[in-house]
């Protein structure tokens, strides 16, 4: 890949997790939602993970630190699996403003995979 087209993916997949580990904080009611029941703490569950969404996002804009925070962020994309899973069981349902369909819940669990082989490509990247 070119650098600048490098530079921008990387921005771009950077921001996604920074904004997203915000969100976290900003929409926390949304994500008890797609909690599912067994887990135990939801609330430090939410808490937590937009702190590594954050925190994972700005590691990867730094090159000493890009490699660990790929591997952050796939261990985390797998760590969020069953909360796809149960948005596939629980669709039909709403989601703050939107109606997650169980269409939109199954299309979710691919891209997790590939956001997961974005990750994979700057860890791989940097070796």
């Amino acid at each position: 890949m070119k650098r600048p087209i490098y530079k921008i993916f990387l921005w771009i997949y950077a921001l996604f997790y920074i904004l997203a580990g915000c969100n976290h904080f900003l929409s926390t009611e949304v994500y008890y939602v797609i909690m599912p029941k067994w887990l135990p703490a939801p609330g430090f569950l939410i808490y937590f993970s937009g702190i590594l969404e954050i925190i994972s996002g700005l590691l990867l804009l730094i090159n000493k630190t890009r490699k660990f925070a790929a591997l952050l962020i796939i261990m985390m994309l797998i760590a969020f699996l069953p909360a796809h899973i149960y948005m596939i069981q629980q669709a039909p349902f709403m989601l703050g403003q939107i109606l997650i369909t169980p269409l939109i819940a199954w299309l979710r669990l691919p891209l997790q995979f590939l956001f997961i082989g974005w990750a994979g490509y700057y860890f791989k990247k940097m070796a």
